[in-house]
């Protein structure tokens, strides 16, 4: 075989690999299931993307999946990973105890409220940050990782080129302007998830531990609403004013699923349940529950709303 034939063929089988460990592997599209999310995004008063993957036949949709959007809180799931990394290497342990200072505080949640020389253990700041989405607990995490640069070279280094931390990051401040604490894309944040899910983000061990937490979701009335409470999933969600995102995973009974919606831009920015980019999460959530698990007779309950 003449030498260029032959660095062709190996550039050719080399792509090939690449594209099989690609962290956003390719879809087949289902075609029912995007005629049915376009309706659902029809008419909607800003910028929405989706992306959704059956783990198990690997048909899916994308509309606007490589769109970049704020991802408000959504940047918890990467900021975790970061941290992890440094667990990995030696620099942290999980359980080793922590000492709150006034000058951590963010924000009056959980953590921001503790009194100055409070102990906890880092795992429980962990928790906090996926759970409740506590603000000052994340900021202490991304801190702890090494910062927002870091978090974003494990990202580069494990094919997530879209999605960055801005927040705290040097050089990051034109986008931190446009886009607040992180971007990303629907299609990155979802496989992200699904990268855990799969462990290997840093270790198996890590990812397994890194998928209980993002099991453990407190803000529940918006996607996971849709889903029955005895379905195991995992999920990280965001709002500022003029955007809202959800992630989820969801293991369903007829084969796993994942999927990511994203706005901005929203002409409401109001925060009742009611909010145009909370109903989409909802209606995004009730369809793909109801195309996957088409003989499931479950519903939300009719007094579901009167807790929210």
């Amino acid at each position: 075989m003449p030498f260029a034939l032959l660095l062709l063929a190996i550039f050719i089988s080399t792509s090939s690999v690449l594209g099989q460990t690609s962290a956003t592997p390719q879809l087949r599209n289902d075609v029912k299931l995007e005629r049915t999310l376009r309706a659902a995004l029809d008419g909607f008063q800003g910028d929405a993307g989706v992306y959704v993957r059956n783990l198990r036949t690997g048909k899916g949709v994308v509309i606007n999946a490589d769109t970049l959007f704020p991802t408000a809180s959504t940047i918890k799931i990467p900021i975790q990973c970061g941290l992890f990394a440094k667990i990995q290497q030696g620099d942290l342990t999980y359980q080793q105890e922590l000492t709150y200072s006034d000058s951590l505080h963010y924000d009056d949640g959980i953590v921001g409220s503790l009194k100055n020389g409070a102990k906890m253990p880092l795992s429980q700041v962990v928790m906090l940050m996926e759970t409740v989405s506590d603000n000052t607990g994340s900021l202490w995490c991304q801190a702890l990782a090494g910062g927002g640069s870091a978090i974003n070279n494990w990202l580069e280094a494990n094919g997530f080129h879209q999605t960055r931390v801005n927040s705290r990051t040097p050089g990051r401040q034109e986008n931190r302007t446009r886009y607040g604490w992180g971007q990303t894309t629907p299609r990155e944040l979802a496989e992200l998830l699904a990268y855990i899910r799969e462990g290997r983000a840093i270790s198996p061990d890590a990812s397994e531990e890194m998928y209980r937490n993002l099991g453990r979701q407190y803000w529940d009335s918006h996607g996971l609403s849709q889903i029955p409470p005895n379905v195991k999933v995992a999920t990280k969600n965001g709002a500022v004013d003029q955007s809202r995102s959800e992630v989820v995973l969801v293991e369903a009974p007829h084969g796993a699923y994942v999927y990511c919606v994203m706005t901005k831009n929203q002409k409401d920015a109001s925060w009742q349940r009611s909010n145009e980019g909370f109903t989409l999460l909802r209606n995004v959530a009730a369809i793909l529950w109801k195309h996957f698990e088409p003989k499931s007779d479950w519903k939300p309950s009719d007094g579901y709303e009167k807790w929210y």
